[in-house]
């Protein structure tokens, strides 16, 4: 009885996704775990959508999304890549806004 109620009590953390998806803390995240989910997969298929697109250097992009809203971290070499970031990113159903945190390096 005593483990049952100090596992009960405590802080229990459980990981959703992985590296690819950034994963997320559910135990202390706020959001519920039908939103959690949502936005693991938006950011799986805007991840994916930068992979496959030839004119964005993706894997210098990280992507995390909260509530549908997606940021861009990371660096581009010319604001033609960052356009085009947002653009692919805008294009992903269930996103409800793009804030790019990308930097231009040339």
């Amino acid at each position: 009885m005593v483990l049952l109620s100090i596992s009960l009590t405590g802080c229990t953390t459980l990981l959703v996704g992985g590296a690819g998806v950034a994963g997320y803390a559910v135990g202390t995240d706020e959001r519920p775990l039908g939103v959690i989910s949502k936005d693991a997969s938006i950011t799986a298929s805007v991840k994916t959508a930068l992979i496959k697109d030839k004119q964005v250097d993706a894997f210098d992009i990280n992507v995390d999304t909260y509530r549908g809203v997606v940021t861009l971290h990371g660096h581009v070499k010319s604001s033609a890549q960052l356009t085009r970031a947002v653009s692919l990113s805008r294009t992903i159903s269930g996103v409800k806004k793009v804030i790019p945190k990308l930097t231009i390096i040339k």
